[in-house]
């Protein structure tokens, strides 16, 4: 039990415990919108220069070497999240990312719509989630029973988007991409919540947790629309 002197008199654990969660919640939300600049701008070097990295190699080595290189990533975040050095890694994380991003945006860029669907979909995107971390604040329901759900709709995408390297096709492209809005905006409501229920104490893990999530609703949801609202230059 902490020492009630620390706090001040009629302070209790349980308050410094709430406190200490909305800290958190705070760190990860102004953490999580730094990460975004390096991303935006692996992304933009990704456009302008042309990146193609793993493009030159077979699919399934590509899948492995992204694989290899963002779980690299993801192993160095989580060793280094409890010193300063943790969020340098992450941003570094968050610039390979948007960089991984280029290719999609070029896509949708050769589209004569592109510009807007690219814009409709970080809108989306930001709406759900508006409203997934709202409901994950205020809600009393407990969402944490939905984890293992989402764990098995995880891998089915995975294993999906793996053959669908060798099948490419489109209406599987579409299934992937619709189940991957849905089971990643329920991620943002399961991950806000284990912040405010003090179920993650570390603010740079958590924002690596939502930036996944933001990363594959944006993707997936951007993909969706190019699919169905795309429009080819002549």
């Amino acid at each position: 039990m902490a020492d009630p002197n620390i706090y001040g008199f009629g302070h209790t654990d349980a308050i410094v415990s709430t406190e200490t969660q909305h800290k958190v919640l705070r760190n990860t939300y102004w953490l999580l919108a730094l990460s975004m600049i390096p991303s935006v701008f692996g992304a933009w070097i990704g456009v302008v220069t042309g990146f193609a990295l793993f493009t030159a190699t077979p699919p399934i080595l590509s899948v492995l070497a992204f694989l290899s290189i963002a779980f690299g990533f993801i192993f160095a975040i989580e060793k280094t999240k409890h010193c300063a050095i943790g969020v340098y890694v992450l941003l570094g994380f968050t610039f390979f990312m948007g960089l991984m991003l280029s290719r999609l945006l070029s896509f949708v860029l050769g589209f004569s719509n592109g510009a807007s669907l690219i814009m409709l979909a970080f809108g989306g995107t930001s709406v759900i989630f508006a409203i997934m971390a709202t409901i994950a604040t205020v809600s009393k329901k407990d969402f944490s029973g939905l984890g293992k759900w989402l764990v098995v709709g995880v891998l089915v995408l995975f294993l999906s988007s793996v053959a669908n390297v060798f099948l490419q096709l489109p209406a599987l492209i579409l299934t992937v991409s619709i189940l991957a809005v849905i089971i990643f905006s329920a991620y943002i409501l399961l991950d806000v919540q284990r912040i405010v229920k003090g179920g993650e104490k570390n603010y740079i893990s958590a924002t690596l947790m939502i930036y996944l999530d933001l990363y594959n609703v944006f993707t997936n949801l951007l993909t969706f629309l190019g699919i169905f609202s795309g429009n080819r230059n002549n």
